[in-house]
Parts: C-alpha cells; structure tokens; sequence
C-alpha cells in the first residue's frame, strides 16, 4: 500500500495540447518510451513499457519502432509490465512491476500492438505534468497529464491545455496503439466545432493559469 492507503490505484486528468510549450521545457530532455499491448479490451489492458532518455535530435521524431530499439539497444532506465482496469471518475486500477530490461525489449521485439512517444516533464505549481508527444501514426498528437496520489481535483490547468480528454476512451494508450490518432484526427476535429472545448465539472473547482 502507498502512504496514500489506495495501493495499484492511478489518479489523472487528461488534456489534448496542440503545441509543446517550448519554454518551460528549454533544456529538457525527454524520454522516449515505447510501450506494447498484449490485451486491450473494454478498459482492461496488459503493457509492457521501456523507457530510456531520448536519442538526440533529428533522429528521436524521425525514427521508427525498430529505429529507437536499436538505437538504445538494451539501455533502458525502466522496464516495466503493467495490469490495468477500465477507468471510472479519473480512477484506474493500476498494478505496475518491474521487468528485467532484456526480457521486456524482447517481449515488445516479438508481440503486442505498439505505441511510441516522447515524454516531456514539467512541474507546474504543486502538480507535476507530463507532455507525451506522440509519433509515427498517433502524430502530431500532444497529451497532456496529471497524475496525483489521490483524486485530481481543484486544479489549476495551464494554459497549453485546450480541452479535456479525461473521459474520451480514444485517447487511452491502449486504443492508440490499435486505433491510431490519424484514424479519427478528422472526425475528432469536428466534433471540437460542433461542441467545441471544455473541462470536466466533476473534479471541484477548475482555474487556468
């Protein structure tokens, strides 16, 4: 149990970004993380996730799956196998375990409907966020999350963050990986005219900054 006393529980709130904000990131360096889903159905979701610092520039945006595989080529700095639930009011069930870094690279060599990005970190306030830029099929897809140890409410949402996706099942990684972005980027744009842009009321109290 974690000294928040909910244990494999994840708690976040979700935003679609349409562009980094360059300069709160300015000398940061991400870290790319490849992520491969052996189940993905009705909320329920089996990931093996490698995460390393990201390759230098051009070549980080550039490269594919098998591209970033090779270029880190067994030097990850976490490995992981996760179990999660379907999401219900900002909560997940999230049971998370480490994996040894060569088994986990061969896991996601040899199965599992992929996804790759660049996480971006940044500490706004008392709330840390992260920024995964997605690429190859999901690009030019921005996420922005916030991920607390409790219920993410009263929060203070920032300005690159043009509406909320919390409950938008599209969004999920697991969807990304079999539905790619560039799938329904259109349909979804659409949808933004017609109802345009918002935040979830069921949280407390939103404010921007």
């Amino acid at each position: 149990m974690t000294e928040s006393g909910y244990g494999d529980f994840e708690f976040e709130r979700k935003f679609l970004v349409r562009a980094l904000p360059t300069d709160l990131l300015v000398g940061a360096t991400p870290d790319v993380i490849v992520q491969s889903y052996y189940l993905a159905s009705e909320g329920y979701a089996l990931r093996v996730r490698l995460q390393a610092p990201a390759p230098p520039e051009p070549f980080r945006r550039s490269a594919d799956i098998p591209g970033i595989l090779a270029a880190v080529a067994g030097d990850w700095s976490m490995c992981t196998l996760t179990a999660k639930g379907p999401a219900v009011g900002g909560t997940r069930y999230e049971a998370e375990r480490e994996l040894d870094p060569l088994v986990a690279e061969e896991m996601v060599r040899r199965g599992g409907a992929k996804v790759l990005k660049l996480r971006h970190a940044v500490w706004l306030g008392e709330d840390g966020w992260v920024l995964d830029e997605f690429l190859g099929s999901n690009a030019p897809l921005i996420v922005a999350e916030c991920e607390r140890t409790s219920p993410v409410t009263d929060l203070v949402i920032p300005d690159f963050c043009v509406t909320e996706v919390s409950e938008d099942t599209r969004f999920g990684n697991e969807n990304l990986a079999s539905r790619p972005y560039a799938a329904w980027a259109r349909e979804f744009e659409a949808e933004l005219v017609a109802g345009g842009t918002g935040y979830l009321t069921s949280f407390g109290r939103n404010s921007r900054v």
